[in-house]
């Protein structure tokens, strides 16, 4: 956990990747999220590409809910691409951004907790592994508020546990995507990626409570100047 943090409004801000660790960018905390530090931010490519993948959530969304599958396998894909494209772009154009680092991993979650939620309703998915994965992001954000309303802002980096449980879901929700667009069955697959999805959600929701309730108890040692 980190001291202090000082913006440099000058600086370019790197989007950190990671839509489950919930660290909008390096140094984030919920108390720097305010209209004054969003002003000067402008529209870059990465940024309009990010917006596309917003706009693509709604849509892979009802294209699930008419069960066309192919048109939501492919929606999934394309979001999943356009997310290391802006990647790429912003690295090799130096395009970062205020704007695209709070963007990039709304858009990631809310993507993927989208398509959980919709398979968890038509029972492509068990309703225990989406309400774990649901009750997980929800915690993480009721820790960042509470530490804020006490002043005692937290920067929430992702971890180990979150980045491999994040990947393992992206998997998980291709490959469902997958079997029902190409009318095939992955069964051996499908199970064990299911259970090592919600071993790794507990964990990565255990490990992010462990490290809040550790920077809630020493923050005030913590934030002491050092000498």
């Amino acid at each position: 956990m980190t001291k202090s943090w000082t913006a440099d409004p000058n600086r370019p801000v790197r989007a950190a990747k990671g839509i489950g660790g919930f660290s909008l960018a390096p140094g984030f905390r919920l108390d720097h999220l305010s209209a004054s530090k969003l002003a000067g931010t402008h529209l870059t490519i990465p940024n309009l590409i990010t917006i596309l993948r917003l706009l693509l959530v709604p849509a892979v969304v009802l294209a699930m809910l008419q069960e066309r599958w192919d048109w939501a396998f492919v929606g999934f894909v394309v979001a999943g691409v356009s997310d290391g494209v802006d990647g790429f772009i912003a690295r090799r154009f130096n395009q970062w951004s205020r704007l695209g680092a709070y963007l990039d991993p709304i858009a990631d979650k809310l993507l993927l907790v989208s398509v959980f939620i919709v398979m968890g309703f038509i029972g492509q998915l068990p309703l225990w592994l989406v309400v774990t994965m649901v009750a997980r992001d929800a915690l993480i954000v009721c820790a960042v508020l509470l530490s804020s309303v006490m002043a005692q802002p937290v920067e929430m980096k992702p971890l180990f546990v979150s980045k491999a449980n994040t990947a393992i879901q992206i998997v998980l929700a291709a490959v469902v995507l997958g079997e029902l667009a190409l009318a095939v069955r992955l069964d051996p697959l499908r199970p064990a990626l299911i259970l090592l999805s919600g071993v790794l959600t507990v964990a990565s929701a255990a490990a992010y409570l462990v490290a809040w309730l550790r920077h809630m108890s020493g923050y005030g040692e913590s934030s002491k100047p050092d000498t």
